[in-house]
């Protein structure tokens, strides 16, 4: 046996493959660019075509960082027509998730050195304390424009409300901040985060100028807003939306009546809170409702059958729309959901230095939430809305 061993440079060999993947990821990415390039132009480089669309004008060079590196792209020039890649517009789209990640950093007292450490860790290449502040000034502009921009989705019929409270330090005392959510479901019947802003707290004067300011941007057609109970948003509503109904949380309001009941109880109480909106029609809920007021009473819960009595119509009002969307329109869960979404992300921070700084990590996630499925996703079929009106206005002209 021979006693020759053969020793290996590990460091030498990780540089070398990291090179080798470097170079293909580049000379791949370059390869897809010119065929994107032909497709365009809708002929190859020198070829005579009666089809051809335009005419090659050259490369300029981008620099793309990726987790094999830093790579050198060609991008191809074209005379006639834009050139739009498919590659540049994925890495465009992860630039929500990139900000939102240096947002994220910065808030939670993460030193610019350590920034540095983290992306050379992920990307390769560090990123100089110059490009960090520049990168958090661009991600705040970027962010402020599009929780700015115009809604121009035409009419949004529904539209969920709700406020999330996070702390903040201000002159060394600790204190809550509202930010106040808009969710919109336009004609088409599909999603749209419509407006994010702070609120001081939840009161009239907060829900009336947020009220006001979806409005300015567009926000027209609203026929019902969901919600959790709030005099001041009520009052508001009515002021800025007059043609608006108003649909109360149906979980909310079930909570709002456990609030006062024993826990042993809850479970049989919930079912029957469920049995009133099971009916099929609003009269017959009323009378449901009349039914388990008066049950509720005969157990001494004299105080769980007043809050019934009393807050049960407004949550009754979603009848009064197509039954196809009853489901989705009496409760504000596709709100509560992204509520939970920013809490987990914002857990990281704990207290924000203001509340701007808390808007804009909460407009960070609800961003790079829109450009998910999640935005993308039909909500609702709206014909049923249509179909309903086409009714109720044949009936009118009948009548």
């Amino acid at each position: 046996m021979s006693d020759n061993i053969i020793q290996l440079n590990e460091e030498l060999i990780k540089t070398e493959l990291k090179d080798l993947v470097r170079s293909s990821v580049e000379e791949t990415l370059n390869a897809l660019l010119d065929k994107e390039a032909d497709e365009l132009v809708n002929a190859a480089k020198y070829e005579r075509s009666a089809n051809r669309q335009g005419y090659r004008s050259g490369h300029y060079q981008r620099n793309l960082v990726t987790t094999s590196g830093e790579v050198k792209l060609r991008v191809p020039k074209l005379k006639g027509i834009p050139f739009e890649t498919a590659i540049i517009e994925r890495y465009r789209r992860r630039e929500c998730s990139v900000e939102e990640a240096l947002i994220e950093m910065y808030l939670a007292g993460v030193s610019v050195r350590r920034v540095e450490d983290i992306t050379e860790a992920l990307w390769g290449t560090k990123v100089s304390p110059g490009t960090i502040s520049n990168l958090n000034k661009k991600a705040y502009e970027n962010i402020e424009n599009w929780r700015n921009r115009p809604l121009d989705g035409g009419n949004y019929p529904y539209v969920f409300v709700d406020g999330i409270f996070l702390k903040r330090c201000w002159g060394g005392e600790y204190e809550n901040v509202s930010i106040l959510i808009a969710i919109g479901v336009n004609e088409d019947g599909y999603r749209e985060i419509i407006g994010a802003a702070e609120g001081m707290k939840e009161d009239k004067e907060s829900w009336k100028n947020f009220f006001i300011w979806l409005k300015s941007r567009g926000l027209q057609g609203v026929r019902l807003v969901i919600g959790d109970k709030s005099l001041g948003m009520l009052e508001s509503i009515s002021e800025v939306f007059p043609d608006a109904k108003y649909q109360r949380c149906t979980v909310h309001f079930y909570r709002n009546i456990f609030s006062v009941t024993p826990r042993t109880r809850v479970k049989y109480i919930a079912k029957m809170l469920k049995a009133i909106h099971a009916q099929e029609s609003k009269e017959a809920a009323m009378e449901k409702a009349k039914q388990v007021a008066e049950e509720l009473r005969s157990m001494k819960l004299k105080e769980a059958a007043k809050k019934l009595e009393d807050g049960i119509e407004e949550t009754l009002t979603y009848m009064s729309f197509p039954y196809e969307h009853w489901i989705k329109i009496r409760t504000n869960n596709t709100i509560e959901r992204l509520n939970r979404e920013i809490r987990r992300r914002t857990k990281v921070v704990g207290t924000f230095p203001d509340g701007e700084s808390a808007l804009m990590l909460v407009c960070a996630r609800l961003r790079h939430v829109a450009g998910t499925q999640w935005g993308g996703k039909r909500y609702m079929n709206m014909k049923h809305l249509e179909d309903m009106d086409s009714a109720d206005e044949a009936a009118y002209i009948a009548g």
